[in-house]
């Protein structure tokens, strides 16, 4: 067998660039349509802040583009869960199952609710919740009684599934539904790197009750900060909506707030810019795929690491481009980072396990060895397609 080429990698990634001068970012926003003509309507017309015709608009073409039945722009994809998360009823003392391999907003926002993360392992095949680990997990830990689900072992109510679809590829959704209605968990989509996925040809995001979107600086499209909640029921996406503007009632003057709300807002100027660029997702989406395409065929005769593909089931945005390495190439994770970030190439591991970080460390989990095998194999490569040659 050939022997391990950290510098092979490398070099890999280094004969894609067009421009080998300039430093290849991991992800950057591209800014190539109607951005400055929607920006600067706000700013010639005032309306810059929390109301104005963007905010409306954004709503509509994000329904209109995912397919789901109501979108509510918030001012990130935290605040996005966060509320999804209190839709859901989530409430203080609840545990809430979510991948350990994740972003940290996702455990974050079940604690904003005053409820615990409970880690669960994830699937090489998907990167996203491993649905026969899980069920086969649950049926040793939970017990169901009334039609709720508790934790056998803290006496918690176990509340919700959070399903992450990790860098843009959908997790199996089908079978983790199935988990859900046989436990009685709500099902919530942190769909926040995946919009332009699909999933059997529907939309992610589109599946459980209420999802969460980010429109943050390195997504697939950006409103500089920013997310939005897909809701499936009018009366949900109106509480979305109230919730996240103060829970103000409707008056012309008086300020009169009848619940606990928040200032998730999304301000007028970032939906015009998140407007312009919704208009290009679907080319930013072409864009992605081929340059998935284009680190398939150069790491093709690469022995000891693969560039990871898309699920059978799934239509990826490809966000985010993955290497794993093989488990014999592990140990070279670090030299190869090394090495890629030396050249200009950006290159990153995944994050930090959840139960690894400090705050978290106590929380309940199941055995985690898959998602503690691809935190030591998982290399994100550089995924901004128009800093590849052939693309404009």
């Amino acid at each position: 067998m050939e022997a391990f080429d950290p510098k092979q990698i490398v070099d890999c990634m280094d004969a894609l660039r067009s421009d080998r001068d300039r430093p290849w970012s991991l992800h950057e926003p591209h800014f190539g349509g109607n951005e400055w003509q929607y920006v600067r309507d706000c700013i010639d017309g005032g309306w810059v802040s929390s109301v104005g015709k963007y905010v409306d608009r954004l709503e509509a073409s994000l329904a209109e583009y995912t397919g789901a039945p109501h979108a509510v722009a918030v001012v990130n994809g935290t605040a996005a869960l966060h509320v999804c998360l209190i839709l859901a009823n989530v409430q203080r003392g609840d545990e809430v199952l979510v991948p350990a391999l994740t972003f940290v907003a996702t455990a974050n926002a079940v604690k904003y609710c005053g409820a615990t993360p409970h880690f669960v392992d994830s699937s090489t095949g998907t990167l996203g919740i491993d649905p026969e680990r899980l069920d086969a997990y649950l049926r040793d830990t939970a017990l169901v009684k009334g039609g709720e689900c508790f934790n056998r072992g803290t006496g918690a109510r176990i509340r919700a599934l959070v399903a992450m679809h990790t860098f843009g590829h959908p997790v199996n959704i089908d079978p983790l539904m199935e988990v859900c209605e046989r436990y009685g968990l709500c099902f919530v989509e942190d769909a926040a790197e995946s919009l332009g996925s699909r999933y059997k040809g529907r939309h992610a995001g589109t599946f459980a009750d209420v999802s969460a979107l980010s429109f943050n600086g390195n997504k697939i499209m950006t409103t500089g900060g920013g997310g939005a909640i897909l809701a499936k029921d009018s009366a949900v996406a109106k509480r979305a909506k109230h919730l996240t503007t103060t829970a103000r009632v409707a008056h012309r003057w008086s300020f009169l707030h009848d619940a606990v709300g928040f200032n998730y807002r999304m301000p007028n100027i970032n939906a015009a810019l998140g407007c312009a660029q919704l208009e290009q997702v679907p080319r930013f989406v072409e864009a992605q795929r081929a340059l998935a395409d284009r680190y398939r065929q150069a790491f093709a005769a690469v022995s000891g690491a693969r560039v990871f593909q898309e699920p059978a089931f799934a239509k990826s945005n490809y966000w985010l481009n993955v290497l794993l390495l093989d488990e014999a190439s592990a140990a070279y994770r670090d030299e190869i980072l090394a090495l890629s970030n030396e050249r200009g190439l950006m290159t990153r591991p995944v994050w930090t396990l959840m139960h690894r970080l400090p705050m978290y460390r106590e929380c309940p989990r199941m055995e985690l060895p898959t998602a503690e095998s691809l935190e030591a194999r998982l290399i994100n490569l550089p995924s901004t397609p128009h800093l590849v040659q052939g693309d404009g």
